[in-house]
């Protein structure tokens, strides 16, 4: 399970990954509070890919990289696109 160690690498590979199998692709987020931790965790059941941060800073950039992710969710592209492949 590789941890990234740079947002930007992270952010890369998982949206890679996302978008090879949309319809396989999960996305877990969890935060503990004793240390004041969130973590990422893009996986496809093959692949997992994990980020970890405790910087501040860092939580606007995985929000915004959620709701990214969520949009991409929805898009009536993308749900064509895997519709097409069943």
């Amino acid at each position: 399970m590789p941890q990234y160690q740079t947002w930007e690498e992270f952010s890369r590979a998982a949206e890679k990954l996302y978008l090879a199998d949309p319809m396989k692709a999960r996305v877990v987020l969890k935060y503990r509070h004793t240390d004041g931790s969130l973590c990422i965790k893009v996986t496809d059941d093959l692949v997992c890919l994990v980020y970890r941060t405790d910087q501040a800073q860092d939580v606007k950039k995985i929000e915004k990289f959620h709701s990214q992710l969520m949009r991409l969710m929805v898009a009536k592209e993308s749900r064509s696109v895997a519709m097409e492949t069943d």
